[in-house]
């Protein structure tokens, strides 16, 4: 009898957590968390190929593919190593403004960050 007593403060505690829970808003142009985003290469893509994220952000890029790729940025504000498949570089974004990047060995992959 009083396990059924408990569930409904249980569940009202639960709903409330969820209700103040932050969302996270998702469309053409990914919207990331306030701290930390990821890219993804996959298939010679970067994915989303825009992200945009609050100033303060580390973005992470992983490599994904069976190939290595970079992720450098066409202003040279971050450079990442040639990353294996599944290496990662990370990147905090300090400041607002767009910031276009590329794989310098496949020239063709681009994407950018939007940072506000």
């Amino acid at each position: 009898m009083w396990v059924a007593g408990l569930a409904a403060p249980i569940i009202m505690a639960m709903l409330l957590l969820f209700v103040g829970s932050p969302n996270v808003i998702a469309s053409n142009n990914q919207q990331a968390s306030a701290t930390t985003a990821e890219v993804k290469i996959d298939n010679f893509s970067f994915g989303p190929q825009t992200l945009t994220v609050r100033v303060g952000t580390t973005v992470t890029w992983t490599n994904g593919d069976d190939i290595p790729h970079t992720s450098v940025s066409t202003e040279g504000i971050f450079k990442s190593k040639v990353m294996d498949t599944d290496e990662k570089f990370s990147y905090t974004f300090t400041k607002a403004g767009k910031y276009p990047y590329y794989c310098t060995i496949h020239p063709r992959m681009t994407g950018e960050v939007v940072v506000q």
